[in-house]
């Protein structure tokens, strides 16, 4: 009975072997290593395409352009010279460049201030059950999912010199309408103000997802405590909308600093020289259809360089403004 016993007692061994003997038990210690190699492998496979675009697609030509700009390469000319930095001391020192960057400068304070202020007021609106607010949720947005080009010819048709806008103004008693695209004081404002119109529906639907993800029992408990609609908004409601506000400001600065199609559709640059010239619009006809290959990368750079600074510095900024309040 005893050896029965003994028989039937279960044992630590492993599967019998391909001769029916017991083996050896396995050691798990190689589980682990094996399940991250697997885990690298995956990583990888996923991720190399992609990473593969993106150095192709963005870091070459990027390096490639920060080399050129170091050249005096013209696309009239074969021979090419190395020039060092002399490209970007002509930068500085060029009246037109300064203008352009003047403008650029404008224009996105224009875009980065206006949506911001308008799409939260907007947002606050909105933020309520129904339908109809629904409906106006899309009506705002639908410019947004729209091409800046055809944003761009609707609205030269509409605020041209013989526009519909300044039809209806003759109509109502304005003997010489302002010239919104021919009027070298006012078209890079109206350049802005249509920019504005298109990114307003993309402030407004950020807003509300921040406005939505406050809590409303901090919002009841302030309003017992006998705080008014301006003391709950700036005590509660703004502090928990901070990352909509960094992402909108992000968003839009960066936008504003590389605006072309407008630019290009509506102006042309104009009226007169550079009223309206953008960086990105002065990259594409110094370097293309000027064909001054090195100095257009020269500005191309120059561009990349302010727009990330610019970046760099919001963020910061608005991320220590997140973590203070």
């Amino acid at each position: 009975m005893q050896g029965v016993k003994n028989h039937d007692r279960p044992t630590a061994a492993g599967p019998p072997g391909p001769s029916g003997s017991v083996g050896r038990p396995r050691s798990p210690i190689g589980a682990p290593r094996r399940g991250r190699g697997r885990g690298t492998y995956r990583f990888l496979v996923f991720a190399l395409p992609g990473a593969a675009v993106y150095v192709g697609l963005v870091l070459v030509p990027m390096a490639m352009a920060i080399g050129t700009s170091t050249t005096d390469r013209n696309g009239f000319r074969l021979a090419t010279s190395f020039v060092g930095l002399r490209n970007y001391g002509d930068l500085f020192s060029d009246p037109a460049y300064l203008q352009t960057l003047r403008n650029t400068l404008i224009l996105s304070a224009i875009v980065t201030i206006v949506p911001n202020v308008l799409g939260l007021a907007i947002a606050q609106l909105l933020d309520r059950r129904g339908w109809v607010f629904n409906a106006m949720r899309a009506v705002f947005f639908v410019p947004v999912v729209l091409s800046s080009v055809v944003v761009s010819v609707i609205w030269e048709t509409i605020i041209t010199d013989d526009g519909l806008l300044n039809r209806v103004l003759r109509g109502l008693g304005v003997a010489h309408p302002p010239g919104w695209l021919s009027d070298p004081g006012i078209a890079l404002y109206s350049v802005a103000s249509i920019m504005c119109w298109q990114m307003l529906g993309l402030c407004v639907v950020i807003y509300l997802a921040g406005l939505q993800g406050v809590p409303q029992e901090l919002t009841e408990a302030a309003a017992i405590d006998g705080a008014g609609p301006v003391t709950r908004f700036r005590a509660v409601t703004w502090p928990m909308i901070a990352p909509a506000v960094t992402i909108c400001t992000v968003l839009l600065m960066i936008g504003g600093f590389k605006a072309y199609d407008q630019v290009k559709v509506m102006t042309n640059g104009g009226p007169g020289i550079g009223t309206t010239t953008t960086l990105a619009f002065d990259v594409v006809v110094t370097g293309i259809d000027g064909a001054h290959i090195g100095y257009g990368a020269a500005k191309a750079t120059l561009m990349l360089v302010l727009i990330a600074a610019v970046s760099f510095a919001a963020l910061r900024l608005l991320r220590r403004r997140e973590v203070e309040l």
